[in-house]
């Protein structure tokens, strides 16, 4: 994937559900990629990094891998996904500012735009509800994001 990619995307997990400690969550990614892998028959987990609650980024595809967590985007975008089930509560604040430092270390380092935009997995993607309804209201309040967003779904331009 050509970096400095110009999205970021962010997801949730849903499933599997918050993880507090740095093994619960070892232990989501590990479920995710197999879900990924076994179900979905991709060659790896489609994020690019997820963050847990234990405060920790997890790599994923990283930064110059094309994922598989947004399609139309997939291949300008590093998808960063809130490990737990975001639809009523919000993440741990830990979690949120290990986000922004994960996004913030993607420009310092090149691998995302300065002028990125940010965009909640529902924006892109038909049926979801994706990043959870409490963490999308909270990333429409975070520099970068924006509610302007083409979508095509089925060969159909739809303004969001």
């Amino acid at each position: 994937m050509p970096n400095p990619a110009p999205y970021v995307i962010i997801h949730h997990s849903y499933i599997p559900p918050a993880c507090n400690t740095t093994s619960e969550c070892i232990e989501a990614m590990q479920f995710m990629q197999d879900l990924h892998m076994n179900t979905n028959g991709w060659n790896d987990i489609g994020y690019s990094f997820a963050v847990g609650g234990d405060g920790n980024a997890y790599t994923g595809r990283g930064w110059s891998s094309v994922g598989a967590h947004a399609p139309l985007y997939n291949n300008k975008s590093i998808g960063i996904c809130v490990i737990g089930d975001w639809r009523e509560e919000l993440p741990p604040q830990n979690q949120l500012e290990t986000v922004h430092n994960l996004i913030q270390l993607g420009v310092d380092s090149g691998y995302i735009r300065s002028d990125y935009i940010l965009h909640g997995h529902r924006q892109v993607r038909a049926n979801t509800e994706c990043p959870g309804d409490r963490l999308f209201e909270e990333i429409k309040t975070w520099p970068h994001f924006s509610s302007d967003v083409d979508v095509f779904y089925n060969d159909t331009k739809k303004k969001s």
